[in-house]
């Protein structure tokens, strides 16, 4: 049986008939509550004494990015392994674990049995992966497994905190590192081919370049570093590879026909997800070579409110379009949910770099991450939770 043929078969509720359904709605959802409930408690409200930095940074990595990439990976890899897709009781069952790993984190993440719950659904997860991509015979989507691995080691090393603090800060730049490998590796199939899909349909031209070795030496040179930013995030030598590595990202961005693109905002917030990519590996690296110009949380965030915000809202978008049966076709909330996630990112790099208006932007940045979330909750949920429109 296809997945097509599995699709119509089914006859449970149309929100767990595909993994990226719940998980997207679930994961927009905890993006619009997470983030303002922790910056009134940064900001001195009367939220729980436990909303701190900590908790912020698992619920953004391992939260909302772990259950966006989950909803992705339940998607694709069905057709990458001619498998059936995970879907029904499974699916279901899957995402109740990541709600309670939500809810453990925000009721007491402090606690071991919290960790002991949060962990389960990233590592059950990584297990769902390496069998359907070893039952698929898969060989070329290993790496998505590994990475997948990765995050979720990354996501103990994370609770492991509570009894080696050292342990911490190194399982925070395996998640980050972890994102943008995925981001590379998958983002760098994606876009280029997305784009070419649609020059060749409204026909334009030059298409951009072919996958050819300087793209395959651009995803190993970030995988090469990602792995010394992990090991040691303060040699000089990791800025530089770093920097190197943001530099060959934009190379390879260049390669694509970003400006033959920018009527389209399907695909042009695809290009900005991957230009975020590179200037946070740029901007990490000049972190480590001068940090008195460049502040750490610069660079971070470029990756993560960036790179991943942006990445993951295209992603989101243009997945719910494309399988739930309508045309791919961006309408204003769309395009507006695109500017908002972007600026986000601008608000909370630039309050790096301007000590005296933190607040404000960090407020900003809060307001515009809230907008884009809220708008893709109000124009796509009715979408997650309706059956697939008939071809």
């Amino acid at each position: 049986m296809t997945s097509a043929a599995a699709r119509r078969q089914y006859s449970g509720p149309a929100l767990f008939s595909f993994g990226f359904r719940p998980f997207f709605l679930g994961a927009a959802i905890w993006a619009t509550l997470a983030l303002p409930l922790w910056l009134w408690a940064h900001l001195g409200g009367p939220a729980a004494a436990m909303i701190d930095r900590d908790w912020h940074v698992h619920e953004m990595l391992f939260g909302y990015v772990g259950g966006v990439v989950a909803g992705f990976l339940l998607t694709a890899v069905p057709n990458w392994t001619g498998r059936l897709p995970v879907a029904g009781a499974p699916l279901a069952a899957l995402a109740a674990l990541w709600v309670v790993g939500r809810l453990a984190m925000l009721l007491a993440p402090a606690q071991p049995a919290a960790a002991l719950v949060d962990a389960a659904f990233l590592a059950v997860f990584a297990g769902v992966v390496w069998r359907e991509v070893l039952a698929g015979r898969n060989w070329r989507n290993l790496p998505v497994a590994v990475m997948v691995t990765l995050l979720a080691l990354a996501n103990l090393g994370f609770h492991g905190r509570l009894f080696w603090p050292d342990v911490g800060p190194m399982a925070e730049r395996g998640a980050v590192a972890m994102i943008a490998m995925l981001i590379a590796f998958i983002g760098g199939r994606v876009v280029p081919s997305f784009t070419r899909n649609w020059m060749v349909q409204v026909g334009r031209a030059p298409l951009p370049a072919q996958a050819d070795r300087m793209d395959q030496a651009g995803v190993f040179l970030v995988a090469a570093v990602a792995a010394c930013w992990i090991a040691v995030s303060d040699l000089r030598l990791t800025g530089v590879a770093l920097c190197l590595a943001g530099l060959a990202t934009l190379i390879r961005l260049s390669r694509w026909r970003t400006r033959q693109v920018l009527s389209e905002p399907l695909l042009w917030s695809l290009h900005a997800g991957y230009a975020w990519l590179g200037l946070g590996l740029i901007l990490a690296g000049v972190h480590i070579l001068a940090p008195a110009i460049v502040p750490r949380t610069a660079g971070i965030h470029a990756l993560t409110t960036g790179a991943a915000g942006v990445m993951t809202l295209a992603m989101m978008t243009r997945a719910t379009l494309g399988h739930t049966g309508r045309e791919r076709f961006a309408d204003r909330m769309t395009v507006a949910l695109y500017a908002a996630i972007n600026l986000a990112a601008v608000c909370r790099v630039a309050a790096a770099f301007v000590p005296g208006a933190v607040a404000a932007l960090l407020v900003a940045a809060a307001i515009f991450w809230v907008a884009a979330f809220a708008l893709f909750i109000v124009r796509y949920g009715p979408m997650l939770l309706r059956p697939r429109l008939a071809s």
